[in-house]
């Protein structure tokens, strides 16, 4: 392979990986529903190769910080292994453990390594923004001419709109480091109406956390990129606040029909004690279970709903303390909790832009962890991978001069 190859191959695999991620959300996209094949799939075996080679063809320098996160990381995998022993569940533990233990690591590789590549990190976060920007078009189109797509009424596509939602909330991140890295007032005002733009589509889909992810990613990314201007870094703040704070006092004063996430935040309590009631039982069982937990995919038996997956704790710390008892907390909090401490001990020499590109991806899907999505999700794996990648470093490798006998 030669050396103009090599930015093509990690062009290709930041681009496979932006597919890989928002697939899901992708899908919910007029005339993209009824593809014939799994897309998520699709890229990821694209993926899966660019990324042997990617790993191949650079040198790695890795930073001492990220240890401890991930070894947490892989003891946390082995302990849920472990607790699936004493577990009453067959089918869900099957099935969780399948996507801890075969698709958390290759996630969790693949965000260090595409993170920590240029190339592929430029068109990983390119890919990124260009969707979000696609589905909120797309969304409000669709209201516009009437509603809401009819799938997201359908229960088997809710996942789905939840995705659409979070790509939209990193888009806007990127879109607001954009802003900020803007010259002159025209290129300022663009990227600031692309954001509101992706803040507008953010309310159809029903994601709650994912509107709020927008909202952290939109506040907190450019501050990054300001770090080295910390009155500019203040100025955004303030202008965030201000237009956040408007447009909530415009929407809550006028009618929120066909905005369905600012319908479940304003008037669906139902949702709200539903979320509510299952911490509490979480917490409950947890206490009942303790030390050792419940075992992997216990919960929703033990809380009296059969074998359902759908029906875990809806909070990845909770879940681990319910399943996998106290080990599995301190576990996911090394793991996790340890992620944010090394992004943040990493920051100070680290590239502003790349810092910033890095926390827009990873924000939101930080922020639907504490809500949604169970110990499988493949897109909180990724996003710890994105967030340590701050402390690797990839330098193209020096071609092996052949030898002659």
């Amino acid at each position: 392979m030669t050396g103009a190859a090599l930015p093509v191959g990690a062009l290709l695999a930041g681009v496979a990986a932006g597919v890989m991620q928002l697939a899901g959300g992708v899908k919910t996209a007029p005339g993209l529903a009824p593809l014939p094949f799994d897309l998520t799939l699709g890229a990821a075996l694209l993926l899966a190769p660019l990324l042997a080679s990617v790993a191949a063809t650079r040198r790695w320098a890795v930073s001492p910080a990220l240890g401890p996160p991930i070894a947490a990381a892989a003891l946390l995998m082995l302990w849920l292994v472990v607790a699936a022993s004493w577990s009453a569940s067959r089918a869900v533990a099957a099935a969780k453990l399948g996507d801890v233990v075969l698709v958390g690591p290759a996630m969790l590789g693949a965000g260090l390594l595409l993170g920590a590549e240029p190339a592929a990190r430029r068109a990983l976060a390119a890919v990124s923004l260009g969707a979000g920007v696609a589905l909120a078009a797309a969304f409000l189109h669709a209201g516009w001419n009437g509603g809401l797509l009819r799938m997201a009424l359908e229960e088997g596509a809710k996942a789905n709109y939840q995705v659409a939602g979070l790509g939209m909330a990193i888009a806007a991140g990127l879109a607001a480091v954009r802003a900020v890295e803007a010259r002159g007032i025209a290129g300022v005002l663009f990227w600031a109406g692309v954001v509101a733009l992706l803040a507008a589509g953010a309310l159809l889909p029903g994601g709650r956390a994912a509107l709020l992810g927008l909202g952290l990613a939109v506040a907190v990314a450019p501050v990054l990129r300001l770090r080295d201007r910390p009155r500019a870094a203040l100025a955004w703040l303030a202008a965030a606040a201000l237009a956040g704070g408007g447009a909530a006092a415009l929407l809550l004063a006028v009618p929120s029909e066909g905005l369905r996430t600012l319908e479940r935040l304003t008037s669906d309590v139902g949702s709200l004690q539903a979320r509510i009631g299952l911490w509490e039982a979480a917490l409950d069982q947890a206490g009942q279970a303790a030390p050792l937990g419940l075992g992997t995919g216990g919960f929703s038996i033990a809380a009296g709903h059969g074998e359902r997956r759908g029906l875990y704790p809806h909070n990845a710390a909770l879940e681990a303390l319910a399943e996998a008892g106290l080990p599995g907390l301190l576990l996911w909090l090394g793991a996790f909790g340890g992620g944010a401490v090394a992004f943040l001990s990493l920051l100070r020499g680290a590239d502003p832009a790349r810092a910033a590109r890095i926390a827009a991806m990873t924000l939101p899907v930080a922020v639907s962890a504490t809500v949604s999505g169970d110990l499988g999700n493949r897109m909180a794996w990724f996003a710890l991978g994105l967030a340590l990648s701050l402390g690797v470093t990839a330098t193209a490798a020096r071609p092996t001069a052949p030898r002659h006998v």
